[in-house]
């Protein structure tokens, strides 16, 4: 992936992430962190649906089918919707972490156009920390775990309190999901957001 930017790139001091021992074990499905999540919630009628799991290290694999209400050019995707899959997935990463963050940056290369009723293959892995920066990078492929590369990103997660959250969402939504009676729940709410 060719940069445009010095800002996704870990600085010299940065520190290889370590997964928390309380990260869900590889291969396990990580779930909505959000219902209404267009990434990944499932009361979103024309969201992903994204599916994350756990992967070794501090990495994750993703999918999500192209849906004709996903694309842009007729049969195609729609970039952002692209981007979106791309964050989505990277921010699941921080789940591993057990880390609240939000993305600060996100770098996409569009490789090659992702037809619409495709399976989209993402794979994601935490590069390095640096304080409370988080680098990332992922790819998307077509198809198959293996097949040709559509999108690639890099990513600079940002740690933030949960008063983030708090201090800028809609007080209603706030108050709903911290009230959720399922913990996991109600923590992976704050997990990641823009």
């Amino acid at each position: 992936m060719s940069r445009t930017s010095a800002a996704v790139e870990p600085p010299a001091d940065a520190v290889r992430p370590v997964r928390h021992p309380d990260a869900p074990a590889p291969g396990e499905l990580l779930g909505a962190h959000y219902g209404e999540c267009f990434g990944c919630g499932g009361e979103q009628p024309h969201g992903l649906h994204l599916q994350a799991r756990a992967g070794e290290g501090v990495t994750v694999t993703a999918e999500f089918t192209v849906r004709p209400a996903h694309q842009g050019a007729p049969g195609l995707a729609h970039g952002g919707v692209l981007a979106s899959a791309l964050d989505e997935t990277l921010g699941s990463l921080n789940w591993l972490l057990r880390t609240i963050a939000v993305t600060g940056r996100l770098e996409t290369d569009f490789v090659r156009p992702v037809p619409v009723d495709t399976v989209l293959y993402l794979e994601a892995e935490v590069t390095a920390v640096a304080g409370r920066k988080i680098y990332s990078t992922a790819t998307g492929r077509i198809g198959a775990p293996d097949g040709p590369v559509a999108v690639r990103a890099d990513a600079l997660f940002v740690e933030v309190k949960v008063d983030h959250f708090i201090d800028n969402g809609r007080p209603e939504e706030i108050r709903a999901a911290m009230n959720d009676p399922d913990q996991v729940r109600r923590t992976r709410a704050f997990e990641v957001n823009p």
